[in-house]
């Protein structure tokens, strides 16, 4: 009795371990190419330029969809049946100013939902392509093409002149409900981490924070949330107390919750200046790599 007592022990922690190491692997996040800002005097032509679309960031490894913080994507099998057993890093997306949409059925994790069928999943590189984003460019439009499936896109990619071109698209595309540009360097080769070779361009700039407390209301916001005290990375507090709407504020974002706001430029202590909130970010961004 005494053997089987051990034996069955010995059989439970196995299984226990096992089961945390597929829980570990599920959320290893993928080594991603992150963009740094667009400045002044980069050289435009050099680059393609995609709509920056605002969706959810997926990675495909050739079976699974993974988030960029590296939880698995359950969409339902009909939507990745078919597709390529290339690595493709891409967005989820439902079309413009429909990201808390997009975000709310990926975090859901329902596979059954119908909105399932309003998703597309735009593909703007290829991580384990050896060319660099010219040939890249080329070998993402033939690979999507072959499957024919309707939901699995590249990104549409263009070349413009100059920075006044730039800035004449970039009015167009915000015009319209866009986000903002992306810009990829022609000759660059997917690295993990944070590059000169992958710009983003924005007609405002943001970032995120954690929220350490709410600050109550006052006045029409009396019994709500006035503004959120966040934090960021540095350890530095500010109050955000803009851009947000009577349910949110009724409602506010959790306490240890990330959120993203758009600033215009930073005061003399280097504080976000004019800060508004956009949205809880619930899919934390994961360390650069190193």
């Amino acid at each position: 009795m005494k053997t089987c007592a051990v034996r069955l022990l010995l059989l439970i922690g196995l299984l226990l371990v096992a089961t945390q190491a597929a829980h570990a692997q599920e959320s290893v996040s993928p080594r991603l190419m992150l963009a740094k800002s667009y400045t002044d005097g980069t050289a435009v032509s050099e680059f393609w330029i995609s709509e920056k679309m605002d969706g959810v960031r997926g990675r495909w490894d050739g079976r699974q969809l993974h988030t960029r913080g590296g939880h698995l994507i359950t969409p339902p099998r009909w939507f990745t049946a078919g597709w390529p057993s290339t690595s493709m890093d891409g967005e989820l997306w439902m079309g413009r100013g429909r990201f808390d949409t997009t975000s709310g059925l990926v975090r859901a994790g329902n596979s059954r939902d119908p909105a399932w069928q309003r998703v597309r999943f735009m593909v703007f590189d290829l991580p384990d392509d050896p060319g660099n984003f010219d040939a890249r460019v080329i070998a993402m439009r033939s690979l999507l093409q072959e499957p024919g499936v309707a939901w699995l896109q590249p990104v549409p990619q263009f070349r413009l002149p100059s920075a006044q071109a730039l800035d004449a698209r970039l009015k167009q595309v915000v015009a319209k409900g866009g986000e903002g540009l992306m810009l990829h360097h022609r000759h660059a080769h997917y690295r993990a981490g944070r590059s000169d070779a992958l710009l983003k361009l924005k007609p405002y700039a943001d970032a995120e924070a954690k929220v350490v407390s709410h600050l109550p209301g006052k006045g029409k916001y009396q019994g709500k949330m006035g503004a959120l005290l966040v934090e960021l990375a540095d350890g530095r507090r500010f109050r955000l107390g803009s851009g947000f709407t009577d349910a949110q504020r009724a409602r506010p974002p959790p306490v240890g919750s990330d959120v993203t706001y758009r600033y215009n430029g930073l005061t003399r202590s280097g504080l976000p200046r004019f800060a508004r909130f956009i949205r809880v970010r619930h899919d934390r961004t994961p360390p650069d790599p190193r």
